[in-house]
């Protein structure tokens, strides 16, 4: 569950983590998963729970300082008095979007699979089709140095909220945040073209806002641990890096299929110089520009 491994002879351990402990131990004994199964649900269910018990607590001591004006101290100690009377609805919560989120997988993988054809059975094919790409912040960490703690908070959150409005809302999924850059992924071209291209706009409509810029790429990847892996995933890493402020840039394969799409009409590829990609060789990106509506 991500703590420190503690003496035998410490107290620490109430009825609660029995149950929870004896309930998995029932999966495994009645052959429902095995243990490899258990570890890994274990691991990711304290993974993210760890990120989402500091990110509420994070909000509410933010909350306080704003809205009481208050120290973070004195905010600290106001949610340690209080938090117990929000615990209910902050689980209640969990569960309910946990289950619209499994809900929406569930719809996903159903459509995917019914419109799929057999299995290839080429070991080295990744085995999921994906729009993914990067966006970043440009000069990220000069600036930061740069700024006090105030101003910093402000362009981190302001950043990654913009990011998920926009992925999230265009029917794209947010994979995770690597600091001062975020990937996305999305299930088909068109919409990972829209999510790219937006995303780009929105954050440099953001006052105060860093220069950005941003990668896409369709092609196979291999989902694990909650994260994507994969060439694809590696090129779109390559491409942002050397993508120029303000642009989003392809490889020429994502270029051609994105040509040959019906969503092609409304965004023109403009064709960069050729450049030396740290272990991808030579790769010469597309700019990948929407038109005026």
């Amino acid at each position: 569950m991500g703590f420190p491994t503690v003496a035998d002879t410490s107290v620490i351990f109430g009825d609660g983590d029995v149950q929870a402990l004896s309930t998995m131990a029932r999966l495994i004994e009645k052959e429902v998963v095995d243990t490899t199964t258990a570890i890994s649900l274990l691991r990711a269910q304290s993974h993210m729970t760890d990120r989402l018990a500091l990110w509420q607590t994070e909000a509410l001591v933010e909350g306080s300082v704003r809205r009481r004006g208050l120290d973070d101290v004195s905010a600290r100690l106001v949610l340690l008095d209080r938090i117990t009377s929000i615990v209910d609805v902050l689980q209640s919560q969990l569960d309910y979007a946990w289950r619209r989120q499994l809900a929406a997988l569930i719809a996903r993988t159903d459509a995917e699979v019914s419109q799929s054809r057999r299995p290839s059975t080429d070991p080295f094919r990744m085995p999921l089709q994906r729009g993914l790409g990067f966006v970043d912040m440009v000069a990220y960490t000069r600036r930061s140095t740069e700024m006090g703690s105030h101003a910093l908070a402000n362009l981190v959150q302001t950043f990654e909220y913009t990011c998920r409005d926009v992925i999230t809302s265009r029917g794209a999924r947010v994979v995770k945040t690597i600091g001062d850059a975020v990937l996305y992924i999305a299930d088909d071209l068109p919409t990972a073209a829209d999510v790219a291209t937006e995303l780009v706009a929105a954050l440099q409509a953001e006052e105060d806002m860093l220069p950005v810029r941003a990668s896409m790429v369709w092609g196979g990847v291999l989902s694990r641990n909650g994260d994507v892996f994969g060439p694809t995933v590696n090129l779109a890493s390559r491409l942002v890096d050397v993508a120029p402020t303000g642009t989003v840039l392809m490889d020429k394969a994502t270029a051609d299929a994105m040509a040959a799409s019906p969503a092609a009409r409304r965004y023109t590829m403009v064709p960069h110089q050729g450049v030396e990609v740290k272990g991808l060789g030579e790769v010469r990106p597309i700019e990948l520009r929407r038109l005026p509506s």
